[in-house]
């Protein structure tokens, strides 16, 4: 579903969705859940002071972050944060943040670590996403991606019986279901690195995401044989997942001690008016908190 902003790409929103019941609990993905966890565990650093989980929805991998003093999840979804609050109680090192991202609201080098899994394939235009991402990483910042992978073995293997049109062997992202698409790993590479972030190390995950394996052989063995071989990315990318790593520059802005949200529409420092507003001083736009939930969707009606 596009947003109602008509100068940014469309983005889909699960606003009332029903993701973490229908996808995740008791839906036999353990094998996926803890594959990933292995892979995040590799490539990310264990602590550090600011985090962001691009795309977070209900914080399925929130107890990752217990090492970073503040960590942002950020979503479209108010229901889906609205659900992470209440898994994750009042631990005030969680910061919920509903927003575009493309239009991200915070400042400049604002953190060390972002960390963006099963998103991306929603991004309908990555260069402009990845702008918007180096604009509020710091300096020889980390930067932890999964990306559905078009050039996996079964599509490869359907594109050479003739059961998909598209190739996957091509560099263009390939949109198969409305918003919804899957990437070369060279693609995602050229554009870290149109942005000056420098991809760093490869990790493959779900080499055994086959529904007759997954009901066969105990979880944790297949998770185990997942885990041998995850650093065969650093030679090939065949498997559905894949995980990249990448810093960006030594050289760029690093964020003031006292800022944090930025206008979304500008990029203005805001100002606090309060608990729950605030203000954009050249936008002259207000943006609300309500119960812990900063909203950057839309501003809020301005009271003066």
């Amino acid at each position: 579903m596009a947003n109602n902003l008509t100068d940014t790409p469309p983005v889909c929103d699960y606003e009332g969705s029903d993701y973490r019941t229908r996808f995740w609990e008791n839906q036999g993905r353990e094998y996926e859940d803890l594959t990933e966890r292995i892979a995040l565990q590799r490539l990310m650093p264990p602590t550090g002071d600011t985090l962001i989980e691009i795309g977070a929805g209900f914080g399925r991998l929130a107890d990752e972050y217990r090492g970073y003093k503040r960590v942002v999840l950020f979503d479209y979804s108010r229901t889906l944060l609205r659900e992470a609050q209440q898994i994750l109680g009042d631990d005030p090192k969680f910061i919920y943040v509903a927003g575009d991202w493309y239009k991200m609201p915070f400042v400049d080098g604002l953190f060390d670590t972002l960390v963006q899994i099963r998103t991306i394939h929603h991004a309908a235009d990555v260069p402009t996403l990845f702008q918007q991402l180096a604009r509020i990483i710091r300096p020889k910042g980390n930067y932890v991606l999964e990306f559905a992978n078009k050039q996996n073995l079964k599509a490869m293997l359907r594109y050479m019986l003739g059961k998909q049109k598209w190739s996957p062997y091509t560099h263009e992202p390939v949109e198969f279901v409305e918003l919804n698409f899957d990437f070369h790993p060279k693609y995602i590479q050229e554009q870290l690195r149109h942005v000056e972030f420098e991809p760093e190390q490869i990790l493959t995950t779900s080499h055994y995401r086959i529904g007759f394996l997954k009901r066969t052989i105990p979880t944790s063995f297949l998770v185990w044989l997942d885990s041998l071989v995850q650093f065969t990315g650093k030679w090939w990318q065949l498997t559905p997942s894949v995980f990249i790593h990448s810093l960006s520059p030594t050289s760029g802005k690093l964020s003031e001690p006292d800022q944090f949200f930025a206008c979304p529409e500008c990029a203005t420092p805001l100002q606090t008016m309060s608990e729950s507003v605030l203000h954009c001083s050249t936008c002259d736009l207000d943006w609300g908190c309500d119960k812990g939930l900063y909203d950057f969707k839309e501003p809020i009606p301005s009271k003066s």
